[in-house]
């Protein structure tokens, strides 16, 4: 990342918390392709946006991201599109929620900095106006520096029901500041349309949006007083870390000894030093269809229209074709999300409810709840095209310079085309390089790897026969990924 150097150096480093799975925007974000990683506003992901919303800020270092074991190679390989090659990425062995997340950040910040000031950003936000995002940025970094734990409350122009609410309290007096800064009064939950009216009405009321600034020696000393077993679990699992190729993994008996806790319940409300800077940026947490609505430039008719649609007599809707055409004809206050294996139809007033759908499809055992037909893995990609009782189709791409694991199966054969670039295949004791419109054919039982030695992508038709085709059917024998 860029660093602007200024007279006085002050250390800040990103923490970004992405390992969220986004439910409440399914069918594009999936258990196995979750929200951060989608680009869901532009080309980048929200993920990439949220660091490159960063650049220019003052004696930037580069971000540790945490993240878990599914999301680790996405993570690696999106920090690497963006010309982010030194970033610290900590995966938790389980979800803990915040508090513990970013106990073991401010860990690595004092260990590989001594000391900084932390700026935590959830990896799946949307700010419009970086450059007062920016101004807000360093009157929390002022904070901090005063000895203040500060959170960014967002400045509501409605009255909101999904999302959760800080009520300030008095001036903080702090000095050297741009804007006023105020004590946290308390944290509220959700409200229902009554309450989220009396708070926007009444003035003292921010969203809680879920950012916050702060030396990393301050958070943990907060931390240890105010909920102790998190603090030492946490402490454990850092100290117990190891480095897994560039991952640094936190020790899973340690780490699962803490309370799953947030960082508002276990530090933020407890402690008389929590802030709240109210920021007036063009924030949205993306949590929902009908947030993405609220938040995006409408036509005159309200609508939203994303990918190939035609519609006709449509108000206030938010459309998104993906894979094919849609077209809508007579529909209000409606969101209709087009994929390539799901469709969701719903209404914005029930978009929050969307979660409830992927809930019953997991209970169902649906694998759309989980993955898109195009599963993102270590070495590429692979998209399901086709598939019957005894036959699966896929197409699978290989990124340059990498090579699935060598594995067997114990009852499907394989045939793979290879359409575009160059295949160095093992195929038993045998060692083949194929090229465009080659093939060759993998019998049960015999142990294989596929490698792309080239400088392009590696695109093949794989073929699958068998009396079972489930992904468990792999027994890996060598894996650079360590799985």
């Amino acid at each position: 990342m860029q660093k602007i150097e200024s007279k006085k150096k002050r250390i800040l480093v990103p923490v970004i918390l992405s390992g969220g799975s986004g439910t409440r925007l399914w069918p594009m974000s999936r258990q196995y392709y979750p929200k951060q990683f989608i680009p869901l506003l532009g080309e980048e992901s929200l993920f990439q946006a949220t660091l490159q919303r960063l650049q220019g800020l003052e004696n930037l270092v580069s971000p540790i991201v945490v993240s878990n074991q599914e999301y680790r190679f996405m993570a690696a390989e999106q920090l690497r599109q963006i010309g982010i090659e030194d970033g610290s990425i900590l995966l938790e062995p389980m979800a803990r929620n915040t508090a513990p997340a970013i106990a073991a950040a401010a860990l690595d910040v004092v260990d590989r900095f001594e000391d900084g000031v932390m700026l935590v950003l959830p990896a799946d936000h949307m700010i419009r106006d970086v450059a007062a995002f920016h101004s807000t940025v360093v009157d929390g970094l002022e904070a901090a520096e005063q000895g203040c734990l500060v959170t960014f409350g967002t400045v509501p122009n409605r009255p909101e029901t999904g999302y959760g609410y800080i009520c300030q309290g008095e001036n903080a007096g702090l000095e050297q500041m741009t804007q006023a800064v105020f004590k946290v009064a308390r944290f509220v939950e959700k409200p229902d349309l009554s309450q989220a009216e009396d708070y926007l009405a009444s003035g003292d009321y921010l969203w809680n949006s879920g950012m916050f600034m702060f030396k990393a020696s301050h958070y943990l000393r907060e931390l240890q007083a105010q909920a102790p077993q998190i603090y030492e679990a946490c402490t454990e699992a850092y100290q117990k870390r190891y480095s897994d190729l560039h991952f640094v993994r936190l020790d899973s008996a340690s780490f699962k000894k803490s309370p799953s806790d947030s960082i508002d319940y276990a530090v933020m409300e407890r402690t008389g030093d929590a802030v709240v800077i109210p920021l007036q940026a063009g924030w949205s947490d993306v949590g929902s269809w009908n947030s993405l609505w609220q938040s995006e430039p409408h036509d005159q008719m309200d609508n939203i229209a994303v990918g190939d649609v035609v519609s006709d007599d449509c108000d206030r809707c938010y459309i998104n074709a993906n894979h094919r055409l849609v077209a809508a004809i007579g529909l209000k206050d409606t969101i209709v999300v087009e994929t390539a294996d799901a469709v969701l139809v719903t209404s914005r007033e029930r978009a929050q409810d969307v979660r409830l759908m992927v809930d019953r499809l997991k209970s169902k055992g649906r694998a759309e709840a989980r993955f898109h037909r195009k599963v993102y893995r270590p070495w590429g990609t692979y998209e399901e095209i086709d598939i019957a009782t005894r036959f699966r189709v896929k197409r699978i791409t290989v990124n340059p310079g990498h090579t699935l694991s060598l594995q067997m199966h114990h009852h499907r054969a394989e045939h793979w085309i290879v359409v575009k670039g160059t295949a160095q295949v093992t195929r038993g004791e045998e060692i083949l390089l194929l090229s465009e419109n080659e093939s060759t054919y993998i019998p049960i039982g015999t142990r294989h790897r596929m490698e792309n030695p080239g400088k392009i992508p590696l695109e093949l038709i794989e073929v699958q026969s068998g009396s079972y085709l489930g992904e468990d059917d792999i027994v890996r024998f060598e894996d650079k990924y360590g799985r």
